[in-house]
């Protein structure tokens, strides 16, 4: 499993142009978390991988988002798992399939809000549009 994180200061997710999902909070910075799933990933990796996301510090003033209560978005990412290492085409074979994935992206914002995360989604397998103010700008890749 990995988790594309970024630090924003807003960042949004549309679906046919409407706003599906949302890490804003006035004054507050929060993260964008875009989330890959591979073949042998489960729900204790995905909990795992939330425990760390709430408790990393990356917020201002080496904060986490659990000191702050910083927003997080969750946007399903297949292509975190793009082989390119051949030809001009990527390929999706290391991409979990939907059955496996979906359930796990769910888990993995389960486990935030578990945590007492305020998180919003995207739409599992939708054509998305994310916009976002990356601050910093600050990116990571978290994996387990």
């Amino acid at each position: 499993m990995r988790v594309l994180v970024q630090r924003v200061l807003t960042a949004a997710v549309k679906v046919d142009g409407e706003v599906v999902g949302a890490a804003e909070r006035p004054g507050v910075q929060g993260l964008l978390a875009l989330v890959g799933v591979t073949h042998d990933d489960d729900e204790a990796k995905a909990q795992r991988l939330a425990e760390k996301l709430w408790q990393l510090r990356i917020l201002d003033d080496e904060k986490s988002a659990s000191e702050v209560g910083a927003p997080i978005l969750v946007v399903s990412q297949f292509t975190l798992y793009a082989n390119t290492a051949k030809g001009r085409r990527p390929a999706w074979n290391a991409a979990a399939p939907r059955a496996v994935a979906e359930p796990l992206v769910d888990a993995f914002a389960d486990a935030l809000r578990g945590l007492g995360a305020r998180v919003q989604t995207g739409v599992f397998g939708a054509h998305m549009q994310v916009e976002l103010v990356n601050d910093g700008p600050v990116t990571l890749l978290l994996e387990m």
